[in-house]
């Protein structure tokens, strides 16, 4: 089945202190954005949509030598809103779209690959890529189906249940859709919410609502999916990757 690569990378990225877009801070050189691209790239996918809004022009040029399609979200109003912005470059598509971070640049492509191929196998509409952590404080929750790949829930922390808060299983952002199920789904949801934004979260909701399947694949290494907020975690993905250089090279 055919495969397209949608990377959120719209983002301002207040917390790193700098007026630069986040996906344009270096790591060990190059920008976070070439590492999720040459990650996508390596998927060989049909078509990579590239989400772009603060400083587009910039992160446009920046990314010149890939070859993506550019979808402008502007106002920026959620990860939903995000996604929403690429039906116009993927409306004629079919097949399973695989939704990447732009500032999460430590996700190992055969990763990836194990995610694609775990998804297809299960006939689910929906896979969400999981780690384990030991503190999973602040990240949305993972409820399974005892003793099963299938996801009853996606709960963000602060609607979680004390029970729910002991799930250590935490959602990664790292996600693969049918792509018709996707943007009708989108198509769905609204705003309704503190934020007053579109969560991409939300498109889950409506396929448990529908009673389709969702599943889960679990990475074994927590490290790779986490996502660059700040100067000190900009520092500990350079490090990761002086440590993995393989994973890149």
């Amino acid at each position: 089945m055919a495969l397209a690569v949608i990377i959120l990378a719209a983002g301002k990225g207040t917390r790193m202190q700098s007026e630069l877009p986040k996906v344009l801070h270096l790591a060990n050189g190059l920008p976070l954005i070439d590492y999720v691209l040459e990650t996508a790239q390596s998927l060989q996918p049909e078509k990579i949509v590239l989400v772009v809004g603060h400083q587009a022009e910039r992160v446009i040029n920046a990314s010149a030598r890939f070859k993506v399609a550019a979808a402008l979200q502007e106002p920026q109003l959620g990860t939903g809103h995000a996604v929403m912005q690429t039906e116009t470059h993927l409306h004629d598509f079919q097949g399973e779209v695989l939704i990447l971070s732009g500032d999460a640049p430590l996700v190992n492509p055969l990763t990836l690959k194990n995610l694609i191929a775990f998804h297809r196998s299960t006939e689910a509409v929906a896979t969400v890529l999981t780690a384990e952590l030991d503190d999973p404080t602040g990240y949305g929750r993972i409820i399974r189906k005892t003793n099963s790949d299938t996801v009853l829930k996606i709960v963000e922390q602060k609607d979680a249940s004390e029970g729910e808060r002991e799930v250590k299983e935490i959602n990664s952002g790292v996600y693969v859709f049918n792509a018709k199920v996707l943007f009708d789904a989108l198509g769905q949801i609204d705003t309704n919410n503190a934020q007053k934004e579109y969560y991409l979260t939300d498109v889950f909701a409506v396929c448990f609502g529908k009673g389709t399947r969702v599943c889960a694949f679990t990475t074994d290494n927590a490290d790779e999916i986490l996502g660059i907020n700040t100067p000190s975690q900009l520092h500990d993905a350079e490090m990761w990757l002086h440590q993995n250089p393989e994973l890149f090279s």
